[in-house]
């Protein structure tokens, strides 16, 4: 995302360097890039979450995705959000593995799941080819699969922030264990990561959406097996503040969550296939308003005075619920 600075030369013709400028410039903006997708008729939206989930149908993968079936046709969804870890255990070795049909295209095959899945790249994502993921031929063997690093999807009532979490965790480039993490398009990290929380605050504070929802792979609080991400509690929650975001989503813990902190909702849906039984650390009661430690994902519906969101488990029973309003001014 880092700018790059070059000097013409008598070997360097003017117009090649405007080109060379503006490539400079496109690749900068390239982590959030914009896209759009319009709310039904009404103005509303509804879609899933579900995360950690790419395992060929193991670990009740294949029932969770049943579920959701069902689900996003009572609610006609208009698309899913994956918040990342989508193919166990080391992403894809490439655009040809089979693992992205065995773990996605043949496992998520109900009729309303045959929408948009904007997704982010998890952990065990980079432990693979990442940029396989990133690549436009999986889109043209799945027209659903929509994942970038960090991008924008523009649902006019909502705006989308998808942020890429993973190279902002120490521990991966310190400590990396025996995994090999796909660290390409991200070196050098700091210049990227600097970058990319600017991006960001400058596209939040610019929003005029009603809601701003900001998605990534990695817990920020959780009371689960992680727990809370310190770099993502330094680094990037002071800009969701700032920004008066309302809700971050994200995966990494395998569980259904939600805790409220300095009036943002945080939503953990990491429960699409293997989960952590009896994980839980000890949590505020005030802040923790719920927490399951089994396989399921959230539903979201939302319209311009209120958003309603609904956790259900791996047999399609709503475990909890709650709803956010905001004033409405009707127009002149």
């Amino acid at each position: 995302m880092a700018f790059f600075h070059c000097r013409p030369s008598s070997k360097l013709s003017g117009f090649l360097f405007i080109v060379l400028l503006f490539l400079s410039f496109v690749s900068a903006l390239a982590e959030l890039q914009r896209f759009e997708h319009s709310p039904k008729v009404d103005g509303s939206l509804s879609f899933l979450v579900v995360g950690d989930w790419g395992r060929r149908g193991l670990y009740n993968q294949s029932q969770v995705a049943q579920q959701m079936g069902i689900v996003g046709e009572e609610l006609d969804i208009d698309f899913v959000i994956s918040t990342g870890d989508n193919f166990y255990g080391d992403g894809l070795t490439g655009v040809d593995d089979p693992a992205f049909y065995d773990s996605f295209t043949n496992i998520y095959t109900s009729s309303s799941l045959q929408k948009p899945w904007y997704s982010v790249l998890g952990n065990h994502d980079y432990r693979g080819d990442a940029e396989a993921q990133l690549d436009p031929i999986l889109r043209q063997a799945d027209s659903r699969w929509v994942c970038f690093r960090s991008y924008i999807i523009d649902a006019e009532i909502v705006e989308f922030f998808f942020v890429d979490t993973t190279p902002f965790v120490d521990k991966y480039f310190t400590d990396p264990g025996e995994s090999t993490y796909d660290w390409r398009g991200v070196l050098p990290r700091q210049e990227y990561l600097s970058a990319l929380l600017k991006d960001l605050d400058v596209a939040l504070r610019n929003s005029m959406a009603k809601w701003k929802i900001v998605v990534g792979h990695h817990t920020i609080f959780s009371a689960g097996h992680h727990g809370n991400t310190n770099e993502l509690v330094v680094e990037l929650l002071p800009v969701l503040k700032d920004n008066k975001v309302d809700v971050y989503i994200n995966g990494h813990d395998h569980c259904l969550e939600h805790i409220i902190n300095s009036q943002i909702q945080f939503l953990t849906s990491g429960g699409g296939s293997k989960a952590w039984r009896g994980d839980i650390k000890e949590w505020s009661l005030e802040e923790l308003k719920f927490y399951y430690d089994g396989q399921g994902f959230m539903s979201v519906q939302v319209t311009q005075a209120a958003a309603h969101f609904v956790f259900f488990d791996v047999f399609g029973s709503a475990l909890y619920e709650f709803s956010l309003s905001k004033e409405t001014h009707p127009s002149a």
